[in-house]
């Protein structure tokens, strides 16, 4: 097993330098608390987008502001991403021992990785991480809202939900646990017509309604095991914020929608 990961999107996602990107973050943090209320209870899980930072980055920071206040207890992050450059069957785990950022690196949980290993839906693929931005985009903002934490870090490509689902409840664990789903909505639609499509992406993912197919959202896959998995443990969605790049860095002519939503284990009051 190699020892780490090197980070592969540091200066085109988001900035190279460690108290550029630090700073960035806070940034976004700051921005998306002025609009959030803090939640009574941790978020079980979350969906956040996976972007360039000036495109996606305020729309994340909203779910990543909410588990700010739980850096304390929330000490394993389950991350699942869709694969975009190396097809993969089923969940893939990387062959390392750490995935490293500019601003450190974070390590894994590899025993849990092991344990997972042996569900006939998990493999290891070191091509399918070394190049993927799905998840290593969301490290920097888990480095700055969580103290010290590990992570499961898979590669999601053709799965069924129910896959999905059996992996997250294995992993599943109590109020340490935080399950982390990174993905993007519609692709390249005009501004109008994104903004109605996502909308009614966002009203399925939050009634629960599966299934979310990749026109929807590139990591539908991931999605929908959630969904099925929150189906399953009553969990209760939220939607945080959503927009797309016509709102935040980007024309309006070819859009990316983007989506942050929360699920809590108890009903939480809307903002």
């Amino acid at each position: 097993m190699n020892p780490t990961r090197p980070a592969a999107v540091a200066g085109s996602f988001y900035p190279e330098r460690p108290e550029q990107l630090a700073e960035a973050v806070q940034s976004l943090l700051r921005s998306a608390e002025m609009h959030e209320t803090a939640a009574p209870t941790p978020p079980k899980a979350v969906i956040v987008p996976h972007a360039g930072y000036i495109y996606s980055g305020p729309i994340a920071a909203s779910a990543y502001a909410l588990i700010a206040p739980w850096r304390k207890l929330i000490s394993r992050v389950v991350l699942l991403g869709p694969v975009h450059r190396v097809p993969v069957r089923g969940l893939a785990l990387p062959q390392t021992g750490g995935f490293e950022t500019p601003l450190g690196v974070v390590p894994l949980d590899t025993e849990a990785m092991v344990a997972l290993a042996r569900l006939p839906q998990v493999t290891q693929s070191a091509a399918a991480h070394a190049w993927e931005h799905s998840l290593e985009v969301q490290l920097p903002f888990l480095q700055q809202v969580l103290d010290q934490f590990s992570l499961v870090p898979l590669a999601v490509g053709d799965a069924s939900p129910e896959e999905v689902a059996g992996v997250l409840d294995y992993l599943w664990g109590g109020p340490e646990t935080l399950i982390v789903i990174s993905s993007d909505l519609s692709h390249y639609l005009p501004y109008d017509t994104a903004k109605k499509f996502d909308e009614s992406t966002a009203m399925s993912i939050v009634n629960l309604e599966a299934p979310v197919n990749h026109e929807q959202a590139c990591g539908g896959t991931a999605i929908n095991g959630l969904m099925l998995a929150a189906q399953r443990r009553h969990l209760h969605p939220e939607l945080l914020d959503l927009r797309n790049s016509g709102d935040t860095a980007g024309d309006r002519n070819r859009v990316v929608g983007y989506g942050a939503f929360a699920f809590f284990e108890e009903p939480i009051l809307a903002h």
